[in-house]
């Protein structure tokens, strides 16, 4: 199928395939005029691109796990990796928290009445 067929049936852009081309996690043939050509499999190895980069891994980890994913087989690193990314992850959820909280208490701050300001001073609230 031709990249717009895929971009149709995978429900992403044209732009989407030629950056997962570029990042080497799908390929493509070339027809005599450079058109690509993808097999019926693209479709399911572009959705588990997406799954992927929804669950937050950056291209080189999906690349780095792509390999096993063809192979069918799970590897110790591979698993040391998909740990290591949920970590990662987890750091961000909790420096987000911390940040939601932040903001929590400046809108406590703002909306009390007992506070007899006009401006919340920002610095005292986040040192």
């Amino acid at each position: 199928m031709r990249i717009g067929e895929l971009a149709t049936a995978a429900g992403v852009s044209v732009r989407a395939l030629r950056y997962y081309e570029e990042q080497g996690l799908l390929t493509a043939a070339r027809s005599s005029g450079g058109q690509r050509h993808y097999g019926d499999s693209a479709v399911e190895r572009v959705q588990l691109i997406q799954t992927l980069y929804a669950a937050g891994l950056s291209s080189r980890t999906i690349l780095d796990l792509l390999p096993c994913v063809d192979a069918k087989v799970n590897t110790p690193e591979s698993r040391a990796l998909l740990r290591a990314e949920r970590a990662r992850i987890d750091e961000q959820i909790s420096q987000l928290r911390s940040a939601r909280d932040r903001l929590d208490a400046v809108i406590a701050l703002s909306e009390s009445p007992a506070s007899g300001c006009t401006h919340v001073e920002l610095a005292a609230l986040v040192g």
